[in-house]
């Protein structure tokens, strides 16, 4: 990628994502199925707009992590990491009961990451724009590359755009600071452990859904005591390691939720990590000896108020 992998991803480019996967949930109970199920407002989301939103098991604990926008009046397309899509569907379609709702996984679909610079016709950040077959989902921009997701027909023409290296758009992906879950990490976190409140995957006024008691005492109890930061390191890291704090090296003190390594730019991660281990001594990845982790910050702020 060069000295500047940044200047590379903002000159435009498309890389197909196998690691994504595409739920379709269509019916007439579509909406208030969902409503009842993820962590997001689903019934009040509009046309042309994407959301972060996830599913919980009863102890609070995200199962899976989705961005989610409507395709039409009743169905929504849910993109998620793709070793969790069978589980999930299975799961969901186990709780639509009665309700006018059926949940797939659209195999024969295929999803795309897609950089550009910042400012370029693509789509805004949470929107959902609809050209014939395709869905673009706007992302937020890092470092001036602006991203999104585009969703179509696996047997649809690519768009002719120019080659993006899968390790440059999974850095953009960790250093946005959006996280997401996977295999490894599913039952891990509650909401607030990772910011996914922060990056606005939970409305506190939607009503109930599976582990909403502990998402909201959480909140207002200030319970949490730990939170996803970002992080560089060199070498190889995987979701779910765990990471030691120097002063207690024999327990773990937090866990790594995404991770990328990009030629000339080392590895980033977003790892949960207890607050208490941020004050002093230093952290590694894998083990007490382990890659020595270097604090980085996240574009957003995490403020006394988002602890309580």
């Amino acid at each position: 990628m060069g000295e500047n992998p940044s200047n590379a991803m903002s000159t435009g480019g498309i890389v197909l994502l196998t690691d994504w996967a595409l739920l379709r949930a269509n019916g007439a109970d579509a909406a208030s199925f969902l409503q009842g199920q993820l962590t997001q407002d689903v019934a009040g989301l509009p046309s042309g707009e994407a959301r972060l939103g996830g599913y919980c098991s009863p102890k609070g604990r995200l199962l899976a992590s989705f961005v989610v926008w409507r395709m039409a009046d009743d169905e929504f397309g849910l993109l998620c990491s793709a070793d969790l899509v069978d589980s999930v569907r299975k799961r969901l379609s186990m709780y639509v009961l009665r309700a006018r709702c059926r949940v797939d996984h659209a195999s024969d679909w295929a999803v795309f990451g897609c950089t550009d610079s910042e400012g370029s016709d693509g789509p805004g950040a949470w929107q959902a724009r609809q050209h014939g077959a395709q869905w673009l989902i706007g992302l937020p921009s890092v470092d001036r590359v602006a991203r999104w997701l585009l969703v179509q027909p696996a047997a649809a023409p690519i768009p002719e755009r120019p080659a993006l290296d899968l390790h440059a758009w999974r850095w953009l992906e960790v250093s946005s600071g959006v996280p997401r879950i996977t295999a490894a990490t599913s039952e891990q976190f509650v909401p607030q452990m990772i910011n996914f409140e922060l990056v606005g995957g939970v409305h506190f006024q939607k009503g109930c859904y599976p582990g909403q008691e502990v998402v909201a005492r959480s909140q207002y109890r200030g319970t949490i005591k730990r939170r996803m930061h970002l992080f560089a390191t060199s070498g190889v890291v995987q979701p779910g390691q765990e990471l030691y704090h120097s002063e207690d090296p024999a327990q773990p003190a937090g866990m790594v939720v995404n991770a990328a390594e990009l030629a000339g730019r080392g590895t980033r991660l977003l790892a949960e990590v207890k607050l208490a281990a941020l004050d002093s001594g230093s952290l590694r990845v894998g083990g007490a000896d382990g890659p020595l982790l270097q604090p980085l910050p996240l574009p957003y702020p995490i403020t006394d108020a988002a602890h309580a």
